[in-house]
């Protein structure tokens, strides 16, 4: 089986982990992610996953309703720790050998993130669950996703989402938004569509990380954009 990408980094919202419920953690979306993840590294693929932490608190709304921004965003880079280890539990059940290292030590129950321990774990065929985003507040699991990427030698950044790809305006809220198949990154920041955050295009226009955004909710979608099928949007490639 061809493969573009030989090492990935997959960043995944915690609304795709809530399911249908919008909240907290779904079991059964928990699975159909994991089976996701694992049928791409049975084909070889070396997988890094980050977690959002929006399906239990997301720092921004938080802060809008009277919370300490930084209180805020300490309490999301936990929340990002609940849904890794929901995850790897997930992973766990699909046969898969996993590891959590968390950016925020928590040594009871994540390993604390070392570059060099994360690439050992992936050169070991281990799947790497990156929690905790980038440890500091004021940044989003998105750029976190970027940094791992970039630490381990990634060849693309996937986001997995509910939508297919990127549009000019909120697919949910407007019918007739245009949909991109590929966008620069400089077109995605004059744009400024909120798919992903700037902090997190700005680093991967600098260090030349090519974006897939692709619909996870389709079985198979994440293996078929690693054997380089056209889906989704790619950005700056």
């Amino acid at each position: 089986m061809k493969l573009v990408y030989k090492r990935v980094v997959l960043k995944i919202s915690g609304q795709r982990l809530a399911g249908d419920d919008g909240f907290g953690i779904s079991t059964q979306a928990i699975q159909r992610t994991a089976q996701e993840i694992v049928e791409a590294r049975e084909q070889g693929v070396e997988v890094g996953v980050v977690c959002g932490g929006g399906n239990i608190i997301r720092g921004i709304s938080a802060e809008a309703e009277g919370l300490n921004r930084v209180a805020a965003d300490s309490m999301g880079m936990l929340a990002s720790v609940m849904n890794a280890l929901a995850l790897q539990d997930g992973l766990e059940k699909c046969g898969a050998d996993t590891r959590v290292l968390s950016a925020v030590e928590i040594k009871q129950v994540a390993e604390p993130h070392i570059r060099r321990r994360a690439m050992r774990h992936i050169e070991k065929g281990r799947i790497v669950i990156f929690a905790a985003g980038t440890g500091n507040p004021f940044f989003t699991t998105d750029t976190g996703a970027a940094l791992r990427a970039m630490e381990i030698g990634a060849g693309v950044l996937l986001k997995g989402t509910r939508v297919d790809g990127v549009y000019d305006s909120d697919p949910e809220k407007f019918p007739g938004a245009k949909r991109y198949d590929r966008i620069t990154y400089r077109e995605f920041l004059h744009r400024n569509l909120d798919v992903m955050d700037a902090t997190a295009i700005s680093l991967c226009q600098t260090h030349k990380l090519p974006i897939v955004v692709f619909d996870m909710t389709v079985p198979g979608n994440m293996l078929r954009v690693i054997q380089g099928e056209t889906i989704g949007t790619a950005v700056g490639v």
